[in-house]
């Protein structure tokens, strides 16, 4: 049986990704960010999670908070709490940092984790990516993934309601 303690010890604060970040660039791997609300998670997901995981060694997964996700998707949302978001992102074995951030975008997250390659969905343009322009100043790649059609939070909901 594997050890359930490696979940949690996916989940970090600001100080302990830094010092975790640095312990792996000492080591040469190279470091991808992507961020979002996750809110009920899907096989969309799952697929942009997977492809955001090759593109580097380490897949680091900013996670929008409570706060944050109402104030992007509306008063009913989030369905689920940053704790169980948060919980289920680090059980994915392609993720493996999970960092809360209280802000509406991640740009003070990704200066802080200043990756190599930093990835969004494709319903994003290269000039909407929040941080494209810092990682790409530092010698980084910006990745936009395809959006798995049929597949989203929205999508979900809606189909619940019809039930």
């Amino acid at each position: 049986m594997k050890n359930p303690v490696i979940i949690t010890n996916k989940l970090f604060n600001h100080n302990a990704l830094s010092q975790w970040l640095t312990r792996w660039r000492l080591i040469n791997k190279t470091i991808a960010f992507t961020n979002g609300c996750f809110d009920i998670l899907h096989v969309g997901h799952l697929a942009s999670l997977l492809k955001a995981a090759q593109e580097a060694d380490l897949l680091v997964v900013g996670l929008n908070s409570d706060l944050s996700t109402k104030r992007l998707k509306g008063d009913t949302r989030p369905i689920n709490n940053q704790h169980d978001r948060a919980l289920l992102l680090a059980a994915l074995v392609v993720v493996d940092a999970v960092i809360i951030f209280e802000e509406d975008t991640p740009l003070e997250l990704i200066k802080l984790v200043q990756p190599d390659v930093l990835i969004k969905g494709g319903d994003y343009t290269l000039e909407q990516i929040v941080g494209a322009n810092e990682v790409l100043a530092a010698g980084g790649r910006v990745v936009i993934n395809s959006i798995e059609e049929g597949h989203s939070t929205t999508g979900v909901l809606n189909k619940i309601a019809q039930l």
